[in-house]
């Protein structure tokens, strides 16, 4: 076999390889509008969102006191617990938000000194 011919079956391969991703790449527009005709239609602008009769609702602050896990000598399974081991709370009359003790650091890894 000479080199010429050689030469016309290598460069036939990535040509082929070329012809194959295409190929492949049409078909997924197809099915992609196959897929998106299918789909519900696109909200109506009578259809969007409105802003509330009253205005934007900003965000609303305020403090909730935790309800205490009740002491006993066996011990409790969530099931007992009171909300079935969620913890519930209610709102508190203070509303200032508890703050760290002084010198605390006020979590792990915060950076700060922490309590000697």
């Amino acid at each position: 076999m000479d080199f010429a011919a050689r030469d016309h079956l290598i460069g036939i391969g990535p040509f082929v390889a070329g012809v194959v991703v295409v190929a492949v790449l049409i078909g997924a527009l197809f099915m992609g509008r196959r897929i998106w005709r299918r789909e519900l239609p696109r909200p109506r602008p009578d259809e969007q969102p409105r802003m509330p009769d009253g205005g934007p609702v900003y965000e609303e602050s305020g403090c909730r006191e935790p309800d205490e896990m009740p002491r006993s000598d066996n011990r409790m399974l969530p099931h007992e617990l009171h909300g079935f081991g969620n913890s519930s709370s209610r709102p508190s009359p203070d509303k200032r938000p508890r703050r760290w003790s002084n010198g605390g650091s006020g979590s792990f890894g915060s950076g700060g000194l922490g309590a000697h």
